[in-house]
């Protein structure tokens, strides 16, 4: 999927362009839920989608549905009230909670400022905590976020306070009894969430602290860090009672056995090992991913567990068997010397989920209306923007006139035409009796843009610029009943002019001067008041400096024609815009100019000052 901005003061609005269903993750997956009364896995990631799979061995096709509503990165999940309740943390700042085995979502929590990175579960006492880079953690009843609704959602909730960095990993024990939390600050510092009352900070770690786990009554804590450590902590005692150095790079996930005996760990070395930790000796290197593992969660259908599912930053989860594990430890084939590289217990994993491709990289073309995407399985596509001639833009109209059009506004147009407020409505009734067709009304609304749709499926995001998602909707529900009051409340004033009163904004031209720059040697010219649209581009002015005032030996010609009697029109337009750039410089306040770059960019970040815009030319030194 790609998002789409059009920005506006402090407000925006975007979409995505996807397929109606995305059966795949496409890009990492930051975290794993496994529900094993249902076989099901839940999967959370960097493309905004939750995913729900069947892990049944030998399914076709795993997938079972998607949950949608995010705006932004999913980087935690929990599942509660014994896999009814799903909630997630989002970089779209909120929190939200998902009915688990229907899919949709109940609630949306707001009261984060920043990204929330990570969520904390107590059993017990379905109890959640949630946290992130605003520095703070929330305390949630579960049972009360699940009794709230669209429309009625506020909640009060305790805060924990006194972090001094982003916060990036948070644990609570089984009995909500303790919770830890892990920052770029490097310490530990740790809560009775029953009383909100600090308890401790614990130092040891030299880097950001990115993976926590609580034993079930909060006396050890277990703590993964980009330093490459693993911490074991005695909360009685309030000190490191053990670090574990199994890995080459920073330690992203953790997971530990019912008994707290053995731990699991993964991170940027894609490596994955599980550590005895009583004798740090016995390890067993389990796999090798592809890519740096972001999380895993134990298959506790048995013990010891059978198997523990993958994500990394790639788009596929691997469930990786454990069964030779309990002969390997006993057998002493253990690795205690951590120079010598272990040979792994699995080499292909057992079952696999499928990614899909994620989009890498992206160039806006100079025509502002095309972007080119490469992704990572290497497919190269292009798929917006301003003033165009509708027949650049390849529409036909019938009476033979080429009308310009603002694509921007169009789209905009095209992304509300559900929402009853743009529709043109019907003649008033009396001509309406006049106009029956076949004895039926004659339905004179118009829907859109009269140019084109965009897929009814489009996600629409109305948020802050650069900040905070405020309402998001598929296109084609805007004329359902709460979405239509939702965004009665949330569209913004230059959206309404342009979809309910068909205003477009107004076709900007701006005025400059053009001069021989002081070091050309040139006299100064006539001042001649040149005009164009803001849309403009630099390389175009360069072209018409080239062509109209320096006027050059016409070189271009005699070299295109040796090679070809007679060079297209668009070939000789491409010669000249090539010369032009190896010849001639364009300036303002001293500044050269990229050919790129549009005439508003060059008033508004370079020219700055009042009075008409003035540009230098100057002939390149050869």
């Amino acid at each position: 999927p790609l998002h789409h901005h059009l920005n506006l003061c402090t407000f925006q609005v975007s979409y995505v362009i996807r397929d109606e269903v995305e059966k795949y993750n496409r890009n990492g997956v930051n975290a794993l839920q496994l529900d094993p009364a249902l076989n099901r896995l839940f999967t959370a990631g960097r493309d905004s989608i939750i995913r729900i799979w069947s892990v049944y061995q030998h399914k076709q096709d795993p997938y079972i549905a998607s949950m949608e509503h995010h705006t932004d990165w999913v980087n935690d999940i929990v599942l509660c009230c014994n896999g009814k309740t799903l909630i997630s943390a989002s970089s779209d700042t909120t929190v939200k909670v998902w009915n688990a085995h229907k899919g949709f979502c109940m609630s949306t929590l707001r009261t984060h400022k920043d990204y929330v990175k990570a969520l904390a579960y107590a059993k017990d006492k379905e109890l959640v905590a949630s946290a992130g880079l605003d520095r703070q953690i929330f305390l949630w009843d579960v049972n009360t976020l699940t009794a709230l609704t669209a429309s009625n959602n506020t909640v009060t909730t305790s805060s924990l306070s006194g972090n001094k960095d982003s916060i990036y990993s948070l644990a609570m024990n089984q009995m909500g009894t303790v919770i830890v939390s892990g920052s770029t600050e490097k310490v530990l510092r740790v809560w009775d969430p029953r009383t909100c009352a600090k308890l401790m900070k614990l130092k040891g770690h030299t880097d950001n602290v990115k993976s926590l786990l609580l034993n079930r009554d909060g006396t050890q804590c277990l703590s993964g860090s980009s330093d490459g450590t693993i911490r074991l902590w005695s909360l009685g005692q309030q000190r490191c009672i053990a670090t574990y150095r199994v890995h080459d790079e920073g330690v992203w996930a953790l997971q530990v056995n019912e008994a707290f005996t053995h731990v699991y760990s993964g991170g940027r070395d894609k490596k994955i090992y599980c550590t005895d930790l009583r004798n740090p000796d016995i390890r067993v290197l389990i796999c090798e991913e592809k890519a740096p593992v972001l999380k895993m969660e134990l298959d506790r259908s048995a013990d010891p567990p059978p198997a523990i599912w993958v994500s990394t930053t790639k788009s596929s989860v691997n469930k990786w068997s454990l069964k030779g594990m309990h002969n390997f430890r006993s057998s002493g084939e253990y690795d205690n010397d951590c120079s010598t590289p272990l040979t792994p217990l699995c080499t292909q994993p057992e079952q696999v989920i499928k990614g899909g491709a994620s989009i890498i990289q992206c160039h806006i073309l100079n025509d502002k209306r095309h972007i080119l995407t490469k992704d990572t399985n290497n497919n190269v596509s292009d798929c917006f923007a301003a003033w165009v001639s509708a027949k650049d833009a390849g529409f036909s109209s019938s009476d033979g006139s080429d009308p310009k059009l603002n694509l921007g506004g169009l789209l905009l147009q095209a992304l509300l035409e559900f929402w009853p407020r743009t529709r043109i409505n019907p003649m008033d009734e009396e001509e309406n009796e006049v106009n029956h067709v076949n004895g039926e009304p004659e339905n004179r609304v118009q829907k859109g843009n009269g140019y084109f749709q965009v897929p009814p499926h489009t996600p629409v995001i109305f948020g802050e610029a650069g900040g905070r998602t405020l309402f998001r909707l598929l296109c084609r529900d805007s004329g359902g009943e709460t979405e239509s009051m939702l965004l009665n409340e949330t569209v913004p004033q230059w959206v309404i002019d342009i979809t309910v009163d068909k205003n477009m904004p107004k076709f900007n031209k701006i005025p400059f001067y053009l001069q021989p720059h002081s070091s050309s040697g040139a006299k100064t010219l006539k001042k001649d008041r040149l005009s164009a649209s803001d849309m403009l581009q630099v390389r175009k002015v360069m072209e018409h400096v080239y062509e109209k005032i320096i006027n050059l030996d016409n070189e271009s010609q005699t070299t295109s024609s040796s090679a070809n009697d007679k060079p297209g029109e668009q070939e000789k337009e491409e010669d000249m815009a090539m010369l032009a750039e190896e010849k001639i410089e364009l300036m303002c306040q001293d500044q050269v100019l990229d050919p790129n770059m549009d005439l508003r960019t060059v008033k508004h970040f370079i020219w700055k000052s009042g009075g008409d815009l003035t540009l230098h030319y100057r002939q390149k030194s050869t």
